[in-house]
């Protein structure tokens, strides 16, 4: 299955009292860059986040955003530091004492004193916090895996129609080749028979000529070669590994056969078609820099 580099993933899940949200962004790149922002009481977890991504994601820049969020009314307490409220009553004791005033501390006066009173977050079960985690990041990677499919099953069809494309021009070339050798040996007599009228020039010597034209301009090898790249690009969409590396290897190696027989061409319907070669390859190379 082709997949294109570009694609879109979110997927929100509510766990018990927790709210996961993750979010992916993808576009074409040639290695797998993975910027991923999280929460800062989630960068314990980068390591195993990065670790999912790269199991199921080869390349492309994947951007990552995470969010959560605790819908518990439990999920601070109240904390009293009895050790400290008992180091304030000593200290009032003893400045009523020593300063003869009088002590008007209450309840409410000693719970605004620093530290008396805190809030304190409860602990979290941490391997209960990842679990939900990577169920809502598979959940987005799910998605943007979907994304990239459906995307790419449109680049598929774009490079078919292509492939199809320069599989007529090659089968003109192919047919055009045999008649440019036959014009050029009648160009041949008759340039011979309108300088030298009625002199007959040996056959062996206009032959000769022929085939010295005929092998100049002999694309026989780079058509088997085109033929046999277009044939390996089209099986190359089976593949599920490493298709866009490969894709863009044997574009690579379709441009140095068209390049030969745009350089070999002596006719201009040939040039024109190889013109079309070159510039179909170019689009198909444009394609495969997005995919996977």
């Amino acid at each position: 299955m082709i997949k294109s580099m570009t694609g879109y993933g979110r997927f929100e899940l509510e766990k018990d009292t927790r709210r996961y949200t993750v979010e992916l962004k993808g576009v074409n790149h040639r290695y797998l860059d993975l910027n991923i922002r999280l929460p800062r009481s989630f960068n314990f977890y980068e390591t195993a986040i990065r670790s999912q991504l790269k199991n199921q994601l080869s390349r492309g820049k994947v951007d990552v955003f995470i969010s959560y969020e605790d819908c518990s009314e439990n999920q601070l307490s109240l904390k009293f530091n009895s050790t400290l409220a008992e180091e304030y009553l000593a200290v009032f004791n003893k400045m009523e004492q020593d300063y003869n005033l009088f002590n008007d501390v209450k309840v409410s006066h000693l719970s605004r004193y620093p530290e008396v009173l805190t809030m304190e977050e409860q602990e979290v079960d941490e391997e209960e916090l990842l679990e939900g985690l990577k169920e809502a990041l598979q959940g987005a990677i799910n998605k943007f895996i979907e994304t990239k499919c459906l995307e790419g099953q449109h680049l598929k069809e774009n490079l078919l129609s292509k492939l199809d494309v320069m599989e007529e021009s090659v089968a003109f070339i192919e047919e055009r080749s045999p008649e440019m050798i036959k014009e050029y040996r009648e160009k041949i007599e008759q340039k011979v028979k309108d300088l030298l009228g009625n002199f007959k020039l040996e056959d062996e010597r206009i032959l000769a000529e022929v085939v010295l034209f005929a092998d100049k301009i002999c694309t026989d090898e780079e058509i088997v070669r085109l033929r046999s790249h277009i044939y390996h690009m089209r099986e190359a969409f089976a593949d599920t590994e490493g298709m866009g590396r490969k894709l863009d290897f044997i574009a690579q190696e379709m441009n140095r056969e068209a390049n030969t027989i745009l350089s070999k061409a002596n006719d201009v319907d040939i040039s024109n078609h190889a013109i079309t070669l070159k510039s179909e390859i170019e689009k198909i190379r444009e394609q495969i820099q997005n995919v996977e």
